[in-house]
């Protein structure tokens, strides 16, 4: 006997996008999660292309552009001089940018879509063991309860409990920097349609437009502090981007530190287990492709769930992973190409720039940075 089709645990935006997907298809699921409620912070703070248009068998996709800010433009700098612009309005897409929208709103959208759809999240219940056999996977909770289900599905994050509980490996590194992210405001000459990616000689720094006149600001930092100033950050614009007394930070509504993790997971599946989003991989934020990745394992996973549930036909569940998996480990590839370009040590960075500049006057070049920062290349 089982208690549900499929058991999701883990409900970011993969597990949510999961979860609409296979109510959508009339597939029995439940989700749980750990913590008490969702995460109100922005986090992952783009939305890119190939994304939304997974998205729109979902019906949320005209949501999240509504709540968003549309960024056509994506463009790599070393203060006032462009090395690289890419530019997303001729790529054959609806959506020709990047749509900045803080993670937290993602979330509540797919939430809403999942609560419209029937489904809803039981929370907080975190896993502590899983055992499976021929017929189904047993998953085991804090408060002594049991779910049976017929696949188990990790979508609960870097530290996967079901990843580890599989016994499936998470082959990778970590980069030595810290990286410091603050969501603040600015005045000055900044402006609100453009990803900008600052490869200054003192270093990385990213500035993003986010809805609401604020602005999200990256940048990898020997030690950043936890909880970053506006001192901190004006620095960091003064000496990495835009220079002195172009733009002032007027205030920070939110920052953290982390570290940053390279890594995919030696398999998607073990038996009735299956894993998506950052349970099954995780990298640099460079490029932004981290929550979108794990958006698209999501909608993948469902169409696969929902023919094996119908059909019988397990091995679609492999071809779900022989496909997903690659596209991580590019990502990996591509995000760790940037990382490492953009933290080589100083007295070599004004040659990588002039290296840059001069690839960036490639036309073929752009346009492959746009469909591989799209997501476009993934269909």
């Amino acid at each position: 006997m089982t208690d549900t089709d499929v058991l999701i645990v883990g409900a970011g935006p993969t597990g949510l996008a999961l979860a609409a997907a296979l109510q959508a298809r009339d597939v029995d699921t439940v989700v749980v999660d750990r913590l008490a409620e969702g995460a109100n912070t922005s986090r992952a703070a783009v939305v890119n292309a190939r994304t939304l248009e997974v998205l729109e068998e979902l019906k949320v996709s005209e949501r999240l552009v509504e709540l968003g800010i549309q960024a056509p433009r994506f463009t790599i700098r070393d203060g006032h001089k462009t090395l690289i612009p890419v530019d997303f309005r001729a790529l054959p897409t609806r959506y020709p940018y990047s749509l900045m929208v803080p993670q937290c709103t993602t979330e509540r959208v797919l939430l809403d879509r999942l609560a419209e759809l029937g489904g809803k999240v039981i929370r907080p219940k975190t896993l502590t063991g899983v055992t499976q056999d021929a017929h189904g996977v047993t998953a085991q909770f804090d408060d002594g309860e049991t779910i049976r289900a017929r696949y188990l599905i990790g979508a609960d994050g870097m530290h996967s409990v079901v990843r580890e509980q599989a016994g499936i490996g998470f082959s990778g590194g970590q980069y030595g920097q810290s990286f410091a992210l603050a969501d603040v405001r600015l005045a000055g000459d900044v402006t609100a349609d453009e990803v900008i990616l600052f490869w200054a000689a003192t270093g990385l720094t990213v500035v993003a437009p986010l809805p609401g006149g604020t602005y999200r600001i990256v940048a990898p930092v020997d030690a950043a502090p936890e909880e970053p100033s506006a001192a901190f950050v004006q620095e960091l614009l003064d000496t990495r981007a835009f220079g002195p007394g172009r733009v002032t930070v007027t205030d920070v509504e939110w920052g953290s530190r982390f570290r940053v993790h390279h890594r995919v997971a030696d398999s998607y599946r073990a038996g009735r287990v299956l894993l998506a989003g950052d349970a099954a991989h995780v990298h640099s934020p460079a490029g932004g492709q981290g929550m979108n990745l794990g958006i698209q394992d999501a909608i993948a996973l469902s169409e696969s769930l929902a023919t094996v549930l119908a059909t019988g036909r397990d091995a679609v569940l492999d071809d779900y992973s022989a496909a997903r998996r690659p596209l991580a480990q590019q990502v990996v590839a591509l995000t760790d190409r940037l990382t490492r370009l953009a933290t080589l040590p100083a007295p070599v960075r004004p040659i990588r720039n002039l290296a840059i500049g001069l690839v960036g006057r490639i036309p073929a070049v752009r346009n492959q940075l746009a469909w591989r920062l799209s997501g476009l290349s993934n269909r």
